[in-house]
């Protein structure tokens, strides 16, 4: 019975992966999307694993007739049972503002000239294209304009909370937060994902490094979390403001 009690573990990693990857998109709370094909293949060779295991233990124990092992299963291998049973169970939820407030924003680098931006108002942006427009388009292309951004809220000081994405690089071990402060208008509760119209609250000179990353709301509506919540992106159907 060694090799059985030892395919067990072996078995619910490899159901638990297939079910985040495969069935559902719990995935998308751990890594990017991109990394999918991976956590399938993973998940198929792992019960495989596990199933060949049980079958060879079950085979041997055929042949010699008795089908005692001499040694267990190492205990530390039964730890592996967590985990697959957290993500055949419970899924743990997705990162938010706890880990938002306590890092600083990722700094937003645009690469080569801003393009004239589009006619529309209220105008669809990502976090990132606001940020780089009022700290780096020295045309101050925003300035005035009303804009359209979607986002979770981070809880700040008083009545100010921030308005913010997490971007994945790989996983949510190395996710980084682009945030953009919100003046006026209610404070929803943190992690309640929302679109935010309004224009860029002055400060500083736009255009440059002196100008706050913020925006003087004029309405806030509740909206349900995208399936993909880690990565700085419009909601479907609108196109990027460039």
């Amino acid at each position: 019975m060694r090799r059985t009690l030892q395919a067990v573990p072996l078995v619910l990693c490899g159901l638990g992966l297939l079910h985040v990857s495969l069935v559902t998109d719990l995935y998308l709370r751990y890594v990017k999307e991109g990394m999918r094909p991976l956590l399938i293949a993973t998940g198929a060779v792992l019960l495989l694993l596990g199933l060949a295991s049980a079958l060879l233990d079950r085979g041997a124990n055929s042949s010699d007739g008795h089908g005692h092992g001499h040694s267990g299963t190492p205990k530390v291998a039964w730890l592996l049972l967590v985990p697959a049973l957290s993500l055949l169970c419970y899924a743990p939820p997705a990162l938010g503002a706890y880990t938002a407030a306590r890092q600083s924003a990722k700094p937003v680098v645009h690469q080569g000239d801003f393009e004239p931006l589009p006619s529309a108002s209220p105008l669809p942006m990502t976090l990132s294209d606001f940020t780089s427009r009022v700290r780096e388009d020295r045309g101050q292309a925003i300035k005035g304009r009303v804009v359209r951004m979607t986002g979770f809220v981070t809880p700040g000081d008083g009545d100010e909370w921030e308005l913010t994405r997490l971007v994945l690089n790989c996983c949510a071990a190395d996710a980084q937060s682009v945030k953009v402060r919100v003046h006026g208008g209610p404070v929803p509760p943190a992690d309640t994902w929302v679109t935010v119209t309004g224009t860029w609250h002055p400060g500083g000179t736009l255009g440059t490094a002196s100008a706050p990353v913020a925006l003087d709301a004029r309405t806030v509506t509740k909206v349900p979390r995208p399936v993909n919540g880690y990565q700085d992106a419009l909601p479907p159907g609108e196109s990027v403001a460039r």
